[in-house]
């Protein structure tokens, strides 16, 4: 949460999910695998600035640099230009995802690249990102894109089983989490294995085992039922599958596809060298996320979500989720009134769909800080819901406010989390120090127990170590291999 807004993010030109779920870019009738156009150059130009804003920024320095020499490598392979005619990027957010758009411009967050293994398996996933726009998918898409902003869990989970398909699913819209990681604007499950195709062709043509695509496949795959085990939520239908085809089938056709080719490098031990250090999880400048509670250090102020829920951190709002309600923490321009700023947030949230509007406003005070609220109530297809939005005055220009929505007479179920809400001092969030990933070589004696013991969590080390190192339930390490750990370290 790096820059909040309350209003739900939206791209009209640009933003692609690939391996987590594609969102489009308009394009055009030019021929698959043809190279890149004037037009492709600017329409990627124009996004691309938007695009990284909206992911956390762009990383500089060596592990940067090593993921853009990878990038153009395999990019080059596709025939869309040379290697030097592509902008590969690694963003600065904590998300396994990647994806390109026309014009050259290829993404992937440090977060994917901390889970990969080997760099087959980095250039595999920045070829599949590439295949999209050699296959020009996204000109297929652009109906889709047309009509559709990018939305968030939260708007899908209300608009389709609270609130129906009336146009009162933009209220959902409105106050869903805007961070980009949620989207869920998806190329078509063909499409996806199209993408896996070529990238598997561009693997092989650079030289790569072109088994790194299924590898880094079911490593997406386990490192998505684990986040859905940790988040109490239904592991078995990870959130790209609605549109992708299901993991294990993906990984299968990757393999078939794959063939008996071998003898290609995977460059273990480079790549693990060069991404040696790497952030790993919420950088402390954008907020972080430790279980149910959220620190900010550089706004000062933190809060705990209550029992049940768990928390997503993005770019411009943390996500609240649970089963018995939804909502999201954000800011918007504040003149010092709470209860101006109350009210232009339901009407916000309602939009030109919606007028929206508290009962009452009520005037309080949370841990010393200055404090409004109001609830209204919405009906629409005989559900009724209630919309809360709650207010913290941090300083004359500055407020953050909480906007959720439950079923009617259920807005109590957020008032540990309202009244949760301090500020924090400066030894406190000094106190806030990032996950990295470690490199190091297991040594005689050393376990999957021991070394997960070293893993900078409280809870499950044991399944993160393997699904961080693509380690199956039995499989074991030996001394010489070289492992990842996540520790804390500045």
């Amino acid at each position: 949460m790096s820059r909040l807004s309350c209003k739900t993010f939206v791209l009209t030109t640009a933003a692609a999910f690939a391996l987590a779920g594609c969102a489009t870019v308009p394009g055009s009738n030019v021929a698959a695998g043809s190279p890149i156009t004037p037009a492709e150059r600017q329409q990627g130009a124009e996004a691309d600035p938007q695009l990284i804003a909206q992911f956390g920024g762009e990383m500089t320095g060596p592990q940067a640099d090593y993921v853009r020499s990878v990038g153009n490598k395999i990019a080059a392979q596709s025939g869309l230009g040379t290697a030097g005619e592509f902008d590969v990027a690694l963003l600065n957010t904590p998300v396994n995802n990647a994806f390109a758009i026309p014009g050259g411009y290829v993404y992937v967050t440090r977060q994917l690249v901390a889970l990969m293994n080997n760099e087959a398996e980095l250039a595999g996933v920045l070829g599949h990102e590439v295949g999209h726009v050699a296959a020009r998918h996204s000109a297929r898409r652009q109906e889709v894109a047309q009509r559709n902003s990018i939305i968030s869990i939260l708007g899908q989970v209300l608009a389709g089983a609270v609130l129906g398909n009336s146009a009162l699913g933009q209220l959902g819209q409105q106050i869903a989490s805007s961070a980009p990681q949620l989207a869920t604007l998806s190329y078509s499950r063909t499409q996806e294995l199209e993408a896996d195709a070529l990238g598997i062709q561009y693997l092989a043509g650079a030289g790569y085992d072109a088994r790194a695509m299924a590898t880094v496949l079911s490593s997406l795959a386990a490192q998505n039922s684990l986040d859905a085990s940790l988040m109490g939520a239904d592991s078995s239908v990870p959130e790209w599958a609605s549109t992708h085809p299901d993991p294990a089938s993906r990984v299968q056709n990757a393999l078939q596809k794959a063939g008996n080719v071998s003898g290609g490098i995977t460059n273990r031990d480079v790549f693990l060298t060069r991404i040696d250090g790497i952030m790993y999880g919420d950088d402390p400048q954008q907020g972080v996320v430790e279980g149910r509670q959220f620190i900010h250090p550089v706004f000062r102020f933190e809060f705990t979500a209550p029992q049940g829920f768990y928390l997503l951190n993005g770019t411009q709002a943390v996500s609240i989720n649970g089963n018995s309600g939804k909502g999201q923490l954000s800011t918007a321009a504040y003149n010092g009134n709470l209860d101006t700023y109350v009210r232009n947030i339901f009407q916000q949230i309602g939009g030109t769909q919606q007028t929206l509007a508290p009962q009452s406003i009520q005037k309080t005070t949370v841990n010393g800080l200055p404090a409004a609220y109001g609830t209204a109530r919405v009906e629409s297809g005989g559900n009724q819901v209630d919309v809360t939005v709650f207010a913290y005055q941090f300083a004359n220009n500055q407020a953050f406010h909480f906007a959720t929505i439950t079923a009617a007479g259920q807005s109590s179920v957020f008032n540990s989390m309202y009244s949760s809400m301090k500020r924090i001092t400066q030894a406190e969030a000094d106190q806030v120090i990032p996950r990295r990933v470690q490199v190091v070589t297991v040594q005689r004696g050393d376990t999957v127990q021991s070394l997960a013991s070293r893993m900078a969590y409280t809870n499950a080390q044991v399944e993160r170590f393997r699904v961080l190192n693509g380690l199956s339930s039995t499989d074991t390490v030996t001394a010489g291999q070289k492992v990842k750990l996540v520790v804390r370290g500045r």
